[in-house]
């Protein structure tokens, strides 16, 4: 623990030394006085698996969730911002082999100087088993996954990163209400807390692959609670009207994590690895934007050769019109008295 406080404190003082801030010589530009309006199109999912030695040489069970594309439609203007979306009827993978799962997705964001704050929430409820036919006989290739409707996943995070250099901004990084003209980076700290887990009304895990040697493998709960910093990396490359942005981070966080078995629950103090990736790129001009938009958030928690592994992600296309409604409105006022002027 105290090489990762080392870290911290070597990134703290180095990119404070090494970055100042030309106040003359922004390196984006914000459209605040202009309606930013926007549709969006994209999924979130949230696949997982679960790491064991099984007696039947498979390394680990993968669970896939199903999921709806999702259409938005927002607007922003000065402090004002709104979104709203609408899920498809139709999802992406076969019912008849992923069955079906319900989730909700909700979060807000807001940046406050050189700080970026998220607060979302995940849960997902319905999830199939691929390629049971390993381990179950009466599962055949022809419809290869074992649909479990009651396992449910969910995930709460609270997060903030704290930028370097006072010249990123997360408005202009993502690309809607302001837009860089040319390349910056920076080094970044992520202060995270989140719980997280998956659970049933019955074992995870079905019997063929438990282990009655070991207690968690029967499981039917396994949660964490933790928090931590996370250093890392942002950079935007601009490249005449593309723009480019990656943020990527890695660390540790202290972890209290449980799982429950037949009524009894375990719990266990350790260390898990957290990875914070996030990737904008696409055309960025001042009157319209195209951009393709993901973030994946990595979630693990492990009872020595038993490990449990979900990624929250979204994938969405994101096109937009900034109308500079301030000028059409100065030039009507204009039009207007002036005509007021004539009729005298």
């Amino acid at each position: 623990m105290s090489r990762i406080y080392i870290l911290i404190l070597f990134l703290s003082v180095f990119t404070s030394a090494v970055y100042s801030q030309d106040a003359d010589s922004l390196p984006y530009q914000r459209y605040r006085t202009r309606l930013v309006l926007y549709s969006d199109f994209g999924w979130s999912t949230a696949p997982m698996s679960i790491a064991y030695p099984f007696s039947q040489g498979m390394k680990s069970v993968k669970y896939r969730n199903n999921f709806n594309p999702v259409l938005g439609f927002g607007f922003s203007y000065k402090w004002m911002s709104l979104r709203f979306g609408v899920t498809l009827p139709n999802s992406v993978r076969s019912k008849k082999k992923f069955g079906k799962t319900q989730y909700y997705d909700l979060g807000f964001d807001f940046s406050f100087k050189n700080m970026y704050f998220d607060v979302n929430a995940h849960i997902y409820q319905g999830y199939a088993m691929k390629r049971a036919y390993r381990w179950n006989d009466t599962i055949t290739p022809d419809n290869p996954n074992l649909i479990r409707e009651d396992i449910s996943a969910a995930s709460f995070s609270i997060n903030s990163w704290q930028f370097f250099r006072n010249e990123f901004k997360m408005s202009a990084f993502k690309g809607k209400t302001a837009s860089y003209h040319r390349d910056v980076r920076t080094f970044y700290l992520k202060y995270t807390m989140n719980y997280h887990g998956v659970s049933s009304n019955q074992s995870l895990l079905p019997i063929e692959l438990q282990d009655t040697s070991e207690s968690k493998t029967s499981s039917n709960l396994i949660a964490a609670f933790d928090v931590g910093v996370v250093p890392g990396y942002a950079y935007v490359r601009r490249w005449r009207m593309f723009q480019l942005g990656i943020m990527g981070g890695l660390g540790l966080v202290l972890q209290s994590k449980i799982y429950t078995f037949e009524g009894t629950t375990r719990s266990f103090l350790g260390l898990a690895p957290r990875i914070d990736i996030k990737l904008v790129g696409g055309i960025n001009k001042p009157r319209y934007f195209i951009m393709f938009v993901t973030d994946f958030d990595n979630k693990s928690i492990a009872f020595n050769d038993f490990t449990y592994k979900q990624t929250f992600y979204n994938l969405k296309l994101v096109g937009g019109l900034r109308l500079n409604v301030t000028k059409k409105k100065e030039q009507r006022e204009a039009e207007e008295k002036k005509a007021k002027e004539g009729l005298k």
